[in-house]
């Protein structure tokens, strides 16, 4: 038998979740915060394989979500969504046959619509450069700049297609090392895509700039209401701009934005309560002034009334397959 363990099968683990946050901790040595956007309960899945110098998975989220992700240091990130519509990285949108990519240790943001699948593969950087050694392919640096790439239609089916099988949907027992190989294949694959992606809008930058100082600003005023007026003056810009750079980086309103941002995080602040803790008492540090309306909009927003979630002992994950 091998030595190194290689002759065994990896490990593989399925969870579900139940809350935003919770799915997005599932996520094995990511760094991530998930805010909720669409109203009604949330349902994640996680589907993943950990390899040496290597994690493969597939992600389902039934509610819209912003995420804020980081990957482990000194590695490549790609992700797959078999559906591309309403989903962006760092505020661009993604076309038809585009991956998103990211290098380890940057904080990057996510946007995804509801019922979302996504694949990902996570490799360490000397795992993959060896990996193209041996295959005689030499990487491009481009995958470090930009955060959408676009892939041959044929390439992305075939390599969607694989990791639906492997990952999902295995017949059978296949070694650690075999895993790994094919994952790698399909990895350089994608990464020799030659075509470039769609460019930014000229716009793009600006918007950005405004919706990151808004964001930055919420995260320094976390307990008060913010207004637009304040919002315009802090940016130097009109409404007008203001609700163009949100609808364009995160496919929402600035209202939207801030009130979604208070509503997660009182969320989380339920979750985290201590025990002499009311809901009252975490509503209104977080600027919720009118109880009965906040009740109301917290209980469309996440199917539950906040006094359930205060009350529910944080819930574990469901394992229901484990390695």
């Amino acid at each position: 038998m091998d030595s190194s363990g290689n002759a065994h099968a990896p490990k593989r683990c399925i969870q579900e979740a139940f809350d935003a946050d919770e799915h997005a901790n599932n996520l094995t040595r990511w760094q991530q915060q998930y805010d909720q956007l669409s109203p009604g309960r949330f349902y994640g899945r996680l589907d993943e394989i950990e390899l040496t110098g290597m994690q493969v998975f597939k992600e389902h989220t039934g509610q819209a979500l912003r995420q804020d992700c980081c990957v482990w240091p000194n590695s490549l990130w790609i992700g797959i969504p078999p559906l591309t519509r309403g989903s962006r990285i760092n505020g661009q949108a993604l076309n038809v046959d585009e991956v998103m990519c990211r290098p380890g240790g940057h904080d990057f943001e996510l946007v995804t619509p509801d019922a979302f699948d996504i694949y990902g593969l996570v490799v360490d950087l000397p795992t993959l450069n060896a990996a193209a050694a041996q295959q005689g392919i030499t990487l491009d640096e481009r995958w470090q700049q930009v955060p959408r790439r676009h892939v041959a239609h044929d390439t992305l089916s075939a390599v969607t297609f694989l990791l639906e099988k492997l990952v999902v949907n295995p017949k059978g027992t296949i070694a650690e090392r075999v895993h790994r190989d094919i994952f790698l294949m399909a990895l350089l694959e994608l990464l020799q895509a030659e075509k470039p992606c769609q460019e930014a809008p000229p716009s793009y930058a600006h918007r950005k700039e405004v919706v990151d100082r808004v964001k930055r600003y919420v995260d320094e005023h976390l307990e008060g209401p913010v207004t637009m007026e304040a919002l315009c003056e802090l940016t130097h810009v009109s409404r007008r701009t203001l609700q163009y750079s949100f609808t364009t980086i995160l496919g929402i309103s600035p209202l939207q934005f801030l009130r979604l941002t208070r509503l997660n995080r009182v969320r989380r602040a339920l979750r985290a309560a201590a025990p002499d803790q009311s809901v009252t008492e975490i509503a209104t540090y977080w600027g919720f002034w009118h109880l009965g309306q906040f009740a109301h909009d917290y209980k469309q927003q996440f199917g539950e009334c906040p006094s359930q979630t205060l009350s529910a002992h944080k819930p574990a994950c469901s394992k229901l397959v484990g390695g």
